[in-house]
């Protein structure tokens, strides 16, 4: 009986077993190598430059690890791992690469030692499942309605990050920008932010003119020279409809053989714009707002009117417009009921920022849509505010969504280092190693946080563990001085959510890549 032969194609590579793990783990390790100093609020910054000759400086890491670019299978995989975090709960990017990649640091002697992968995994399930018990042990209820600890609390999301120093600004920016968009039905609660917040970034001014406005931004102005630019209390009609004369779809050709005939056709298109614009003025409106063009005969019919036009806005901001204000979008002007025309706002104004004119629809009564303007001297600090901005959101809407604290400042992956230490000593067998393993790995966090402000990990480390040792599980690192605090003083707080997330994310993939024992790739090797 003979061997199965495989027939690869010449150009394939192939590792497999221990090679293919080993290459998995470095790989892993790497990655995680990379944003490790972008943690903690002495964090660094990294400066990407991309293939279009655009920079990104970012401590976000997810941001950093969108924008690099890999080709190792196994770096990819916790790149993705980043992209899941964001997406999830918007914050804890960063920890989560770092502790992914120390967990398979800490397994790799037990592979080496030829434990099959399998019995580590179960190892590692079974610390998750015991992970996720410690952290709901330290964790404790909040009152969402409290605005000084929400404040607080997403203050800590960003003392990370660039914008730290106006950290009490972008929290009360975050916060409200949150607590307009939430629409409470009962218990069931909502909060789009990808849809109705729209943040709009103008170069210059100070970073303190950042607000949020109570309504709705636009990069537009009025299409007529002549029209209003501010009104009080406006009824606003949106449409989705070109405000022109209708053109046939299909190739049409006409035969005029009086010149009388062509004054009539010419006359049957403003007939019918004007027509259109008569059922406009019906509704009475000041303001009318369409995604579509806007012809100048039609602009000359509504000026006559009274009423100022803005063409050309975009689906998704008619959509925030017709929140805010509560207007009906109408896709055919015969349609149009007073029923349709928003009479939310309290004021429609145009500004001239900069060198460019903004249209404000502001003041609204309980909008349910706003806009966030960002001020700042440079792009690239604007584009890494709202970076911060996006994550203080995703934080704030997840307290809101489970409104549970855990301690930050590694005090909670300590716990659960400890903790965990604690549970294995009472595992029987093989197990007991990548156990501890997980337990070990769990350190990373508080012991970034210690490097990354130049502190000496070693014996902050010694006195962290004994306080939890003795129970007191608040206990974290002051990422500003590496000294030990009690984040009940110190007032560093996390979601829960964002730290279950971040094990279950890290220990799910770590299991994964150590899953993997073949690596084909079809790749051709460089000579």
């Amino acid at each position: 009986m003979q061997a199965p032969v495989v027939f690869l194609n010449t150009s394939t590579r192939r590792q497999s077993g221990r090679e293919a793990q080993i290459q998995n783990i470095t790989a892993a390790k790497a990655v995680a190598d990379i944003v490790r100093t972008c943690l903690g609020p002495k964090a660094m910054l990294k400066m990407l430059l991309d293939p279009m000759g655009g920079i990104t400086l970012t401590n976000d890491g997810h941001a950093i690890l969108r924008e690099i670019d890999v080709s190792h299978p196994a770096a990819k995989s916790m790149i993705e791992l980043s992209r899941t975090q964001d997406e999830e709960v918007g914050d804890g990017t960063t920890s989560v690469i770092i502790l992914a990649g120390e967990i398979l640091a800490q397994t790799f002697p037990y592979i080496e030692k030829n434990i099959h992968p399998v019995v580590i995994i179960q190892a590692l399930k079974q610390a998750l499942s015991d992970a996720l018990e410690i952290i709901e042990e330290v964790s404790m209820p909040v009152d969402v309605n409290n605005e000084q600890a929400m404040i607080k609390l997403i203050a800590a999301s960003i003392g990370t990050k660039y914008i730290a120093k106006w950290s009490q600004k972008m929290c009360e920016l975050a916060l409200k920008a949150v607590k307009t968009v939430m629409i409470e039905d009962g218990d069931h609660k909502e909060i789009d932010i990808k849809r109705y917040v729209r943040v709009e970034k103008i170069p210059g001014g100070e970073i303190e003119d950042c607000r949020v406005l109570d309504g709705i931004l636009l990069n537009k102005d009025v299409v007529h020279p002549k029209m209003k630019r501010m009104i009080e209390n406006p009824r606003i009609v949106l449409l989705d409809c070109p405000l022109e004369y209708k053109k046939a779809e299909s190739k049409e050709n006409f035969e005029i053989t009086k010149d009388t005939d062509w004054n009539r056709l010419l006359e049957i298109e403003e007939e019918q714009v004007k027509a259109m614009c008569e059922q406009i003025l019906t509704v009475k409106p000041d303001l009318v707002i369409t995604e579509k063009g806007v012809s100048d005969l039609a602009q000359h019919y509504l000026l006559k009117g009274g009423c100022s036009v803005l063409r050309r806005v975009k689906k998704s901001d008619n959509n925030r417009i017709a929140k805010a204000t509560g207007a009906t979008i109408v896709n055919r002007v015969e349609d149009l009921k007073e029923s349709d025309v928003g009479k939310k706002c309290g004021l429609f104004e145009v500004k001239l920022i900069g060198d460019e004119y903004f249209s404000f629809i502001a003041k609204c009564k309980d909008p349910k849509a706003c806009t966030v303007i960002l001020r700042g001297p440079s792009k690239d600090i604007l584009n890494e505010i709202q970076r911060n901005l996006d994550d203080a959101m995703a934080v704030t809407r997840n307290v809101f969504f489970s409104p549970r604290l855990s301690p930050g400042g590694g005090a909670t992956e300590m716990a659960v280092s400890v903790g965990l230490s604690k549970r294995a000593k009472n595992i029987e067998g093989v197990q007991q190693w990548p156990y501890q393993a997980v337990a070990d790995a769990f350190e990373v966090i508080p012991r970034t946080l210690v490097q990354n402000c130049g502190g000496n990990p070693i014996r902050v480390l010694s006195q962290l563990r004994a306080s939890h040792v003795n129970g007191d599980s608040t206990f974290g690192i002051n990422g500003e001085t590496g000294k030990i605090t009690d984040m009940r003083e110190y007032g560093i707080w996390e979601p829960e959510v964002i730290k279950q997330q971040s094990a279950k994310t890290a220990i799910e993939s770590a299991s994964m890549l150590l899953r993997v024992d073949d690596i084909v790739s079809g790749v051709r090797k460089q000579k």
